[in-house]
């Protein structure tokens, strides 16, 4: 398995692929060219492609606030219904 890339390296990797397809060259060989398989190529389009570098770094630090907000609303769920079940053990 391969290192995993940033974003920004996938975005300008992407940007590579299409100057390539412009010259003519295949998806398959411009993504051969950039040391990656093709299905690689066409799923790292689809999640990045139409992206500038910023907006990648504004994506991977909003999923990450979100997972963080998620963590935070899960934890107080549980403590609330913990709460429930001692009220009711009362009564």
């Amino acid at each position: 398995m391969g290192k995993r890339l940033k974003p920004e390296e996938i975005i300008a990797k992407l940007r590579e692929v299409e100057v390539r397809l412009a010259r003519g060259e295949t998806a398959a060989q411009a993504a051969r060219a950039i040391g990656v398989t093709e299905q690689s190529y066409y799923r790292w389009r689809k999640e990045y492609g139409g992206l500038q570098v910023g907006q990648a770094k504004r994506m991977k630090d909003m999923e990450k606030e979100n997972t963080r907000l998620r963590r935070a609303v899960s934890d107080l769920t549980l403590d609330n219904q913990i709460l429930q079940e001692v009220v009711r053990g009362k009564y």
